[in-house]
């Protein structure tokens, strides 16, 4: 039991194998100390980039009632000042990282996202807080495909989906965090201080990335050569990937999959504060806390940890299951959306809010199970010089859906049921989280359909 609480990394990344037409060399490119420690820090650093990204959530409220903003503007913020760049900037940041040195790329994005995050919380006005929240989304650009990538060199190829899972467990601890540290900070020192406690982590992080993390293409045999001279470019990627049936019903899959989880996350804190305020408030005051750090604190913890054990599990099932059937890859995400989505809609019409938030921690559960199997077929449909750009084209579907749509998509129809269908602001937000429930299950016959293709179509 003590494993599934504390899932090490050890185990989850062997040495690697040479193989054929693999750059690889008999020698591994690190030590297992090393390839350990690695994929540790590189958790950590995807830790602070939720933490970054997510901690605007439970900051949402107060940043409406100071600023005077409507949902849509909250939708704006959340997701698409934030998404827009972020998005665009994957492709020019994956070539780069296939170009040169992976750690110094993702040190340097770190400071810099770091370094917004702070400025969030001297913004005076709505537009300037648009230009931060654009600006963090400059620096987190580079992370994840560099760090897929990176990941994707230590791992053999029958132990990539659990390492990239591990790695996805960031997403929701760092949003755990986010709540967290962001509803306490701000019942304490307001939400503009709230943002730069959270800068704080990134600073010291990007400075230790940049002193000790490696990059192992240096030891990989002919890799020197190939990082300069044999790189796919992204309209090369691009052509190899277009006749891959499976890489797209399962890139649009997860990007519903996003639309709902990044498109929600501003909305759940508001939905409880709203529809839920009395007993929150009750609930608040029994654990001698204010509204902003219980609620941040119970649905930080709750999803966070549900959510990082259903990511953990989700790439044991796809590298166990999938080492005899890589249709799992489609099923396993399929599965989750359909036993999730009747809970979801319970969570919003339910009259307590001590069950809502106890479902929460089902449906987190349920909805990062996809993580490792998707992620590890960006990875293992493409050969090794075009994962970086593999990886960038599946985020830049799953973020444009789920990043630059999702929260201001939800966030406008909110507002539409609350003043144009005369709901009110409780109501609004309600009806919107459960529309979008109902429109998000699509995603489970995406996923589906990604079964039929998906042994046929990995290489590597």
């Amino acid at each position: 039991m003590a494993d599934i609480a504390n899932p090490s990394p050890e185990g989850l990344i062997d040495d690697a194998v040479p193989r054929p037409n693999d750059p690889r060399t008999d020698d591994p490119p690190v030590s297992d100390a090393y390839r350990r420690y690695a994929l540790w820090l590189l958790l950590l650093i995807y830790v602070v980039n939720f933490l970054d990204r997510q901690v605007i959530n439970i900051l949402a409220e107060p940043i409406k009632n100071d600023l005077h903003l409507a949902d849509w503007q909250l939708g704006l913020l959340s997701g698409f000042a934030f998404g827009i760049v972020y998005t665009l900037l994957g492709f020019p940041l994956a070539r780069a990282a296939d170009r040169h040195n992976r750690p110094v790329i993702i040190a340097s994005c770190l400071a810099a996202w770091s370094v917004f995050t702070g400025v969030c919380g001297l913004a005076q006005t709505f537009v300037q807080l648009v230009g931060a929240r654009a600006g963090v989304g400059i620096g987190e650009a580079g992370c994840t495909p560099t760090s897929h990538a990176l990941i994707a060199d230590y791992s053999p190829k029958e132990k990539r989906a659990s390492a990239l899972a591990f790695y996805s467990m960031g997403t929701p601890i760092g949003s755990l965090l986010g709540l967290a540290i962001g509803g306490a900070m701000s019942d304490w020192l307001g939400w503009r201080k709230a943002f730069l406690v959270a800068a704080v982590p990134g600073l010291i992080l990007a400075v230790v990335a940049l002193f000790t993390l490696k990059e192992p293409r240096r030891r990989l045999a002919g890799a020197t050569q190939a990082a300069t001279a044999n790189l796919a470019t992204f309209a090369e990627t691009f052509r190899y990937l277009a006749g891959k049936r499976a890489f797209w019903f399962l890139a649009f899959g997860a990007g519903v999959r996003s639309f709902l989880g990044y498109g929600h996350a501003p909305f759940l804190p508001s939905f409880f504060y709203r529809v839920h305020g009395p007993e929150i408030t009750a609930l608040a005051h029994h654990f001698h806390v204010g509204k902003g750090a219980f609620i941040g604190l119970a649905l930080g913890l709750i999803g966070g940890i549900s959510g990082t054990f259903g990511s953990w599990v989700g790439g044991q099932i796809a590298d166990r299951w999938g080492a005899r059937d890589l249709r799992v890859y489609g099923s396993v995400p399929a599965i989750a959306v359909v036993c999730g989505a009747p809970l979801a809609v319970l969570i919003y019409t339910t009259d307590s809010a001590a069950l809502a938030l106890g479902l929460t921690s089902v449906t987190a559960f349920l909805g990062t199970l996809w993580y490792g199997p998707v992620y590890a077929s960006a990875q293992g449909m493409v050969p090794q010089r075009m994962r970086a750009m593999s990886a960038s084209i599946m985020l830049f579907v799953i973020n444009f859906l789920g990043l630059v749509m999702g929260a201001l998509c939800i966030g406008a129809l909110s507002d539409i049921l609350n003043k144009g269908m005369g709901l009110g602001p409780a109501e609004g937000v309600r009806w919107a989280l459960i529309v979008s429930t109902v429109g998000g299950t699509i995603s489970a016959l995406l996923f589906w359909l990604a079964r039929k293709n998906v042994r046929e179509e990995m290489v590597s």
